[in-house]
């Protein structure tokens, strides 16, 4: 396969050389440091019409699109959401307040979040459209809440739905990236979710929607199929009105190593959950809801490159180290659950691949690895590499580990870059400390 593919749709390369959206990125390096990250408009522009087009064609009913705030979320990023009308998952105040600042509107803000804080719920009263409800404890707390703000603005309280925990996962390559299966800490069971209804009934809570989620970064939907079973089933025993909302969550893959090619078919995703949702409501009788589907990384993450400096290169008897000056400070997700990512060196792209190297960091820890085993063309001290499918779930879980500075962001559209998020400094760190 190309390894090339897994870039973002506006990569070129010229003179041996790679450049995204027209943009010389070793001309970037040089104004910008590095490491520094890359996220192309044109690829998120592609998947948000992908996605928003194939809900038009393939599902007869009101249909939305929301994007995964904890998969990269700055004030840029939110911004750009509303020019393709996306609702915004947000986990709490701090990306609710990063979504307000990008100027999406409150009845595009849909908070999520295991246990959401008083000031969580504070803040998802007071600036979203709908809170999906985690756990009855959760529930009762809203509640009060409710009782304390409705009579001063009892038409903006935000809709309710219940998270589902439907007790069927999706394939991922990791534990951890499973969410519905029935030992997950997240969502309600069934029988938790008919208390939750009732409890709203009799507390005069705006409860409309259902929602669960099985996974993230998954290829095979046919797990969606009994999922959406399960939760239309509950919707029929709690019988919405005739507008109601319903998610079936998301999670879709993007591949992030050549093995992985092709992408994988967003179409064959949205169908597979239009057609059970439509038969299955048809089945029912059952008015057909708001859908509500949630793509995550799939929106994101191939239009992300991050740009790394090879500091050292090591050979170990067979084993080849590239040490670079970005890793699991920016990107955890190795460190995390083992996942597997590709590379190309931003020059000499063509150079025969004759070197299996594996790619860490600076950082002093073991298992700062980014990279293990790649075949790669040789790369020497002080090239820039590439790597590719870096867009989400990376600089959302990056730390200050070793007083790393997060690195520099850069957008890039129509052959012109702008910094949509500011190296961090040391001034930045300081800023947090007070002395005893």
């Amino acid at each position: 396969m190309n390894r090339l593919d897994l870039f973002p749709i506006s990569t070129k390369i010229k003179k041996d050389t790679l450049s995204i959206a027209g943009q010389d990125l070793t001309k970037l390096a040089e104004e910008n440091g590095t490491p520094f990250y890359v996220y192309d408009k044109a690829t998120m522009d592609a998947a948000a019409v992908g996605y928003k087009t194939a809900l038009a064609s393939l599902f007869p009913a009101p249909a939305s699109v929301t994007y995964a705030g904890k998969a990269f979320l700055c004030t840029a990023i939110a911004q750009w959401t509303q020019s393709h009308g996306l609702f915004v998952d947000c986990t709490g105040e701090g990306e609710i307040a990063i979504a307000l600042a990008g100027g999406v509107p409150r009845e595009h803000i849909l908070v999520h979040g295991v246990n959401k804080s008083i000031n969580d719920l504070e803040a998802a009263i007071q600036y979203a459209g709908t809170i999906v409800v985690d756990n009855l404890t959760e529930l009762t707390r809203l509640a009060e809440l409710f009782t304390m703000h409705s009579s001063h603005f009892p038409d903006l309280f935000p809709d309710i739905w219940l998270r589902l925990l439907p007790g069927v996962s999706v394939n991922t390559h990791h534990v951890h990236t499973q969410t519905g299966q029935h030992d997950s800490k997240f969502g309600m069971t069934r029988e938790e979710i008919l208390e939750a209804a009732t409890f709203c009934k009799q507390n005069n809570l705006p409860l409309n929607g259902i929602h669960f989620h099985q996974g993230s970064n998954f290829r095979d939907a046919s797990p969606l199929k009994a999922a959406i079973e399960i939760g239309l089933d509950i919707t029929k025993e709690i019988g919405f009105a005739d507008k109601w909302h319903f998610s079936p969550g998301g999670g879709w893959g993007v591949a992030y190593h050549e093995d992985e090619l092709p992408q994988p078919d967003m179409n064959e995703y949205v169908r597979m959950i239009a057609e059970n949702v439509v038969e299955g409501c048809k089945a029912r009788g059952l008015v057909l809801p708001h859908l509500h589907l949630e793509p995550g990384r799939s929106l994101v993450a191939q239009a992300g490159v991050a740009i790394y400096k090879v500091g050292a290169i090591k050979r170990r008897g067979d084993k080849v180290w590239i040490l670079t000056d970005g890793g699991m400070t920016d990107n955890p997700r190795h460190a995390m659950y083992g996942a597997r990512y590709s590379c190309l060196p931003v020059s000499g792209v063509s150079g025969e691949r004759g070197e299996i190297v594996s790619i860490a960091g600076p950082y002093c820890e073991s298992g700062d690895v980014v990279i293990e085993d790649l075949l790669m063309p040789k790369v020497q001290e002080g090239d820039l590499i590439a790597i590719p499918a870096s867009g989400a779930y990376q600089l959302s879980m990056s730390s200050n580990y070793n007083g790393a500075r997060k690195p520099v962001v850069l957008w890039l559209e129509n052959g012109s870059a702008k910094v949509i998020q500011r190296r961090e400094t040391i001034t930045n760190l300081l800023l947090r400390d007070e002395m005893i």
